[in-house]
């Protein structure tokens, strides 16, 4: 019995020895492996991929599954939204009607705010004048003419300074000096509105000086948007200028002043329209350039 159990743990130390030393040799750095290991490479392998492709599979059954989810809830938002631009539609409409009705009713068929679009598009930049002048596609042959006012979708940024037959030089707001000038208001609801003049444009704060005439409300905040206010008699009401960025004095501490950032990025420009008023103009000026222009 003492000869058996010492045979057994002197085997059992000779396995060990050996298993020792076959995973020093596994482990040292080898190009070729052995065939054993070749095998047990190869049926780790198997295995795994085997194990692999159901979870791979189960995984993307559950991505699926939560991208149908999140375009469902995107397509609901969708509709959500189109329902709302249908409703913002009708209801232009209906103001549209009971306008035209309004004005039936006080004999008045025409509107500060009424203009035609003329489409065009910038062909010129200069890099010396990049924020003061643009050159368009549409000129006095188009219906173009001096002192129109010019916009894009977000907001006014110029007006026209000189015409030739196809093309014309819009001079943009960031270029207005004390000789520019634009009649301008706030308009609030339940509120008085406040008018006064955009002057100039103000390099260091990047924004255009809207110099307050009617200080009778001082209740002006940052944030209100500034528009157009169509009393100079060429430029048509409502066209959105900027929103106010700060209120204060002027360097005189005189007069209220706001800071207005303007409403169109005056960086990129591609495509303009030019505003084509269709009431007469008035005698009075809204503002004079050095070579006595309107606007």
């Amino acid at each position: 019995m003492h000869f058996l159990r010492n045979k057994r743990l002197f085997i059992i130390l000779i396995g060990m020895i050996i298993l020792v030393v076959l995973i020093g040799y596994s482990l040292s750095n080898r190009e070729n492996l052995s065939k054993p290991e070749k095998m047990i490479h190869d049926t780790v392998g198997w295995f795994q991929s085997v194990v692999h492709k159901p979870i791979n599979y189960v995984s993307n059954i559950v991505s699926n599954i939560s991208d149908m989810k999140n375009m469902y809830e995107e397509n609901r938002l969708l509709k959500e939204k189109l329902g709302e631009y249908k409703r913002l539609i009708y209801d232009v409409q209906q103001l549209k009607e009971e306008n035209e009705e309004l004005r039936k009713l006080v004999d008045k068929s025409d509107s500060i705010r009424d203009y035609q679009a003329i489409q065009s598009t910038v062909i010129a930049r200069s890099p010396e004048r990049w924020l003061e002048q643009v050159t368009i596609d549409k000129g006095e042959k188009d219906g173009v003419k001096t002192n129109m006012a010019v916009m894009t979708p977000d907001g006014m940024i110029g007006k026209i300074s000189q015409v030739s037959d196809r093309t014309a030089t819009v001079q943009l707001l960031t270029g207005f000096d004390q000789f520019n000038r634009i009649s301008a208001t706030v308009s609030r609801k339940g509120k008085k509105s406040i008018f006064g003049l955009i002057e100039q444009y103000d390099e260091k704060t990047e924004s255009l000086i809207f110099r307050i005439i009617d200080e009778s409300d001082k209740d002006l905040k940052k944030g209100e948007l500034v528009v157009s206010s169509g009393l100079g008699g060429v430029f048509p009401a409502g066209l959105p200028i900027g929103k106010v960025i700060d209120v204060g004095l002027d360097q005189y501490g005189l007069t209220k002043t706001a800071y207005v950032k303007p409403a169109a990025n005056m960086h990129e420009l591609n495509n303009v329209i030019v505003v084509d008023r269709n009431l007469p103009t008035l005698d009075e000026e809204e503002g004079t350039n050095k070579k006595g222009d309107k606007e």
